[in-house]
């Protein structure tokens, strides 16, 4: 299926523009009824669109802003690999404080999702400390060096306790405005350890210097690992130590 199963949203339904940002989906500005919105495309299975889905409710409804799926016709929250969000407004974190106030808001959607099961088909960080693969992750594809580095790196956050991140908290994942931080682009959102998600411009989240290594450590070691192996993923393989 294509962007034609959007007809199943209604009969006022139409493609805009598509949104910078997306890599490993097709993402568009989409009318649904008069109503601005996104509309996401991609190949991800129906338990995996099924579990990122109930999360985005389910953060709505404790209060955080986040893109909500739109039901279709029927009342499927996704169809033939399409999910059509809600369209947030604002501009990305520009200052310390923003990124504070960002800090605030992962802090506040881990604090709501411990002991959330995994999504399916994904695997954490320390997962992999015995595993291969999970969904976009093979570590045998990459060379053995590289791996022993990455999992050295996930090693040192063994034994914490888990829950949903969102996995790739960057400047255009974020929504700002007065009065509201929006976390936008869930598609990486799986468990894992929370500090995964806080290795933020000028330390925003306060880690102390032991907590900043470690996490800059994995966050480096992930984002090699789940993109390998294009030019950001050698260059961030790159950041991790060697064993």
């Amino acid at each position: 299926m294509g962007w034609e199963v959007l007809e199943q949203w209604g009969d006022d339904v139409a493609r805009i523009e598509p949104l910078t940002g997306g890599v490993a989906n097709d993402v568009w500005s989409v009318r649904v009824d008069g109503r601005l919105a996104v509309g996401r495309l991609g190949t991800r299975s129906d338990a995996d669109l099924a579990w990122e889905t109930e999360l985005l409710h389910y953060l709505d409804r404790a209060g955080l802003t986040v893109p909500v799926p739109i039901p279709t016709r029927a009342g499927r929250l996704f169809a033939g690999g399409l999910v059509v969000m809600t369209y947030l407004e604002g501009g990305p974190p520009e200052t310390q404080a923003d990124w504070r106030r960002v800090a605030g808001t992962l802090r506040e959607v881990h604090r709501l999702t411990r002991g959330r099961p995994q999504r399916p088909g994904w695997r954490s960080s320390t997962d992999l400390l015995h595993a291969e693969t999970g969904t976009k992750v093979d570590l045998g594809a990459m060379p053995p060096e590289g791996v022993a580095r990455c999992r050295a790196a996930w090693a040192r956050l063994s034994g914490r306790q888990t829950c949903v991140v969102h996995g790739d908290p960057n400047p255009r994942n974020v929504r700002i405005t007065a009065d509201r931080v929006a976390l936008i682009d869930w598609d990486e959102a799986h468990v894992d350890v929370p500090d995964l998600d806080l290795v933020l411009p000028g330390n925003a989240a306060g880690l102390d210097d032991d907590a900043y290594d470690i996490a800059a450590q994995a966050s480096a070691a992930w984002e090699a690992a789940v993109c390998w192996d294009d030019d950001y993923s050698v260059k961030r393989l790159a950041e991790v130590r060697a064993v």
